[in-house]
């Protein structure tokens, strides 16, 4: 099946809210994980989300390039392709991008997106994260409508965020913060619905003191009853099909009474990158130990071929994200309930 089109991923997201899960969406840097993500929402039978940061497509450029939107691009392109192998359905999203970086980053994929729709064809993705966190919600939610505006008319939906995720996420660093920047309140989150619905269908990211990064169980002090208490000041006003469909960013760490929580409230996507970078390297570190005097040319030896092809490793990281995906999607309870074939 080739990636989502819109009216898919709408329904992947109606599907999600109506049913009380959510997808996880994992950040990728390359073909290796991108094949890790597609194969374990296939083997979880989970419909899914795959996401490129700034500097995850600075990355995928190329070391010499470091042009985050062209890589982007490539990725994007890839996981269209890749897709097509499999019997689920795909989004594609772009993850957390700051002001400094729309002009950079954002428009030029909006341009490779309305490219493909004068082609015949559909957006290059099915969302796109705009972070205004950094500034004050007034101006977060100016460039917010514009941006949102543009995402319309090509059929894509936006995701948006008022509050600050603590932590540090491809060097934008949050950690000093005062703690209350940590909450989102639910006069803020009224305001965000009033902005943003009259324009087009958009995704919310609600912080309720989620932190980027990994940390011990117990670590991060979660306040779930923030997102139903602002659902609750948007549906009281607006009805009960206002309820918004809200993000989960910062999740590591997370105890699973506090996770489900959250999909009561209406949290439809997660996102899952520190848990899946780790699960990428953990096998490689493995290999390089255990095979030391094969990969090393050590006393003048010649090594074992065998052990120092990187698909020898890569393999292996690719299973093992495999796998810390399919628990993702039994935790966020997506597993088994693919709509592919469905809409």
């Amino acid at each position: 099946m080739p990636v989502a089109t819109p009216a898919q991923y709408r329904a992947m997201l109606d599907a999600a809210q109506k049913g009380g899960y959510a997808y996880p969406a994992i950040n990728v840097t390359s073909l290796p994980t991108i094949n890790g993500a597609l194969r374990a929402f296939a083997e979880a039978k989970s419909d899914g989300i795959i996401q490129v940061s700034t500097g995850g497509g600075e990355f995928a450029s190329g070391t010499s390039v470091k042009d985050a939107a062209f890589g982007a691009i490539v990725l994007a392109e890839a996981v269209h392709r890749l897709a097509e192998k499999y019997d689920v359905l795909i989004a594609l999203h772009t993850d957390h991008c700051h002001p400094a970086k729309v002009e950079g980053f954002l428009k030029p994929l909006l341009q490779a997106s309305r490219e493909r729709i004068a082609a015949g064809k559909g957006p290059l993705f099915q969302s796109h994260m705009f972070d205004g966190s950094v500034v004050p919600l007034d101006e977060n939610l100016k460039i917010s409508k514009e941006l949102l505006k543009e995402c319309a008319e090509l059929d894509i939906i936006l995701e948006v965020e008022a509050g600050c995720v603590g932590g540090e996420e491809d060097g934008h660093d949050t950690s000093g913060l005062p703690h209350d920047k940590l909450y989102t309140t639910p006069e803020d989150m009224v305001e965000v619905y009033e902005a943003l619905n009259p324009i087009g269908r958009f995704l919310f990211a609600a912080t309720f003191g989620n932190v980027h990064g990994s940390y011990k169980p117990g670590a991060v002090k979660l306040k779930p009853s923030i997102l139903r208490d602002g659902q609750k000041a948007v549906t009281d006003k607006y009805g009960a099909d206002a309820e918004m469909d809200l993000v989960f960013h910062g999740g590591s760490g997370t105890s699973e009474s506090d996770l489900r929580e959250t999909l009561d409230y209406g949290v439809v996507k997660m996102n899952i990158d520190t848990d899946t970078q780790y699960a990428f390297t953990r096998p490689i570190v493995t290999h390089i130990c255990q095979n030391i005097e094969g990969v090393l040319k050590i006393d003048h030896e010649v090594g074992d071929k065998k052990t120092y092809d990187p698909r020898s490793y890569l393999k292996k990281a690719e299973l093992g994200l495999c796998e810390r995906m399919k628990e993702a999607c039994e935790d966020l309870l997506s597993a088994g309930k693919t709509i592919f074939g469905t809409v």
